[in-house]
């Protein structure tokens, strides 16, 4: 994800700063474009949320993998930490007020939100029906999107 988020900084749930080349070392990434006006994201946001700690609670080891990285549609940065905050697991976020969200919406070609893509460490696509794909096939298909990141690690689900 150095591709991807090099030189900028995420926000965890509760507001601190991360650096993404850390925390997204070696993981499969999600990037979440929602908001929280949106009612088929409020919709999907708690299967995201359920999904995300069936993964990283629930196996042994841990998934390798951060759901999210939340690109906010929202009105103002005050709508997105109350998002957050309501309806959110414990994801990462780019910063509201950061225009490199307008980047990312043109890059994976966002067109409608929610919208889960999901991608390797360079920024390349491994899917973007990742929304469909946890509704159809549940934790089974983390495993395809792990193949598909080259991340080799013993994972079972």
């Amino acid at each position: 994800m150095v591709d991807v988020f090099s030189g900028r900084l995420l926000v965890s749930k509760d507001g601190r700063s991360v650096d993404p080349e850390e925390a997204l070392q070696n993981k499969v990434v999600g990037l979440y474009f929602s908001a929280g006006w949106c009612s088929p994201c409020r919709d999907f946001t708690p299967v995201l949320c359920d999904f995300y700690t069936e993964l990283l609670e629930e196996t042994q080891p841990p998934a390798p993998f951060e759901v999210v990285v939340f690109i906010s549609s929202d009105h103002s940065a005050e709508e997105m930490a109350g998002y957050m905050r309501a309806m959110h697991g414990d994801w990462l976020a780019l910063p509201f007020h950061d225009p490199y969200k307008h980047d990312l919406k043109k890059k994976y070609n966002i067109t409608a939100i929610p919208k889960l893509v999901i991608v390797k460490q360079t920024g390349e696509v491994i899917t973007d029906k990742g929304r469909k794909q946890i509704r159809d096939k549940g934790l089974s298909c983390f495993r395809n999107w792990l193949e598909g990141a080259d991340i080799f690690q013993n994972f079972s689900s």
